[in-house]
């Protein structure tokens, strides 16, 4: 069984690292047309602010499946 250390260690890391892959993956796309000119301040922050909010749901995705996988055992 995690102890609840432990999982809020996992928690931290998973964020960190989903937040880094979706800030990859959303820097690979191209949102210049989007942006306006001389705005660009404004558009990397709302990048940065959805790289944490999609990064932050996956995250919690599969802290849940790893929550739920452990509470299987239950079960029987």
């Amino acid at each position: 069984m995690i102890s609840i250390g432990q999982m809020a260690l996992i928690s931290i890391i998973s964020h960190i690292i989903f937040i880094y892959i979706t800030w990859r993956l959303v820097l690979a796309m191209n949102f210049e047309p989007i942006i306006k000119k001389g705005r660009t301040t404004e558009g990397t922050i709302f990048l940065l602010f959805l790289t944490i909010v999609i990064g932050t749901g996956v995250s919690n995705f599969f802290l849940e499946i790893l929550r739920w996988s452990s509470d299987l055992i239950y079960l029987f």
